[in-house]
């Protein structure tokens, strides 16, 4: 999805200023979706009144600057519901964590475990966060609810994985740490020091 859709997107729930918009995909319900950064939204939010698919009004604040907020128009409307017809694009996973289990067997077995039990503990947070949202909120749209179930499924089958897995990747990682060829921190610097 471009940008001007993902802010269109959050339009459709209520009216927002450009820092609300970001915040919905930092820690709101776009978070594990979707990325917006501040350099983009803004722009896109100017692009969005340009062509009249939304508008804009200030808002006075006790001691503060006033704040701007956004609401979709009926041509804003029309237009999201058109690009939620488009063909989605692949989903993309990036992850510095899977990139460093990857190479689990570069990494010292202490270090490792406390890669998987810290990823392990933010899946188990972020189901948390979910149940609470799925107790407090008002009934939420099917389309909402669908997705967060299928989070809390996929995240559920992600601990489940790691907990079932993890003394066999620590044992592993290890036993292959040992064998000629894989380089260590520690016969990275060896090495360095002989060539010199």
């Amino acid at each position: 999805m471009d940008i001007q859709t993902l802010c269109l997107g959050v339009l459709t729930q209520s009216e927002a200023s450009g820092y609300e918009i970001h915040k919905a995909f930092e820690e709101g319900p776009f978070a594990h979706i979707h990325t917006a950064s501040f350099g983009s939204i803004y722009p896109a939010l100017n692009r969005l009144l340009s062509a009249g698919l939304a508008e804009a009004r200030d808002v006075e604040q006790d001691k503060r600057p006033d704040k701007r907020l956004y609401a979709i128009t009926e041509l804003g409307k029309a237009a999201f519901c058109e690009s939620l017809q488009r063909q989605p694009a692949a989903d993309k996973v990036r992850s510095d964590v899977l990139f460093m289990l990857f190479f689990a067997q570069h990494l010292p077995r202490a270090h490792l475990a406390q890669i998987l039990d810290q990823r392990i503990a933010w899946y188990q947070e972020s189901l948390d966060r979910m149940a609470d949202c799925a107790r407090e909120e008002v009934p939420a749209p099917r389309g909402a609810s669908f997705v967060r179930g299928l989070g809390q499924a996929v995240y559920q089958a992600a601990v489940d994985y790691l907990i079932a897995n993890r003394e066999t990747l620590l044992a592993d990682a290890a036993a292959e740490m040992t064998n000629p060829g894989i380089i260590t921190p520690e016969s990275a610097t060896t090495e360095s020091a002989a060539t010199q």
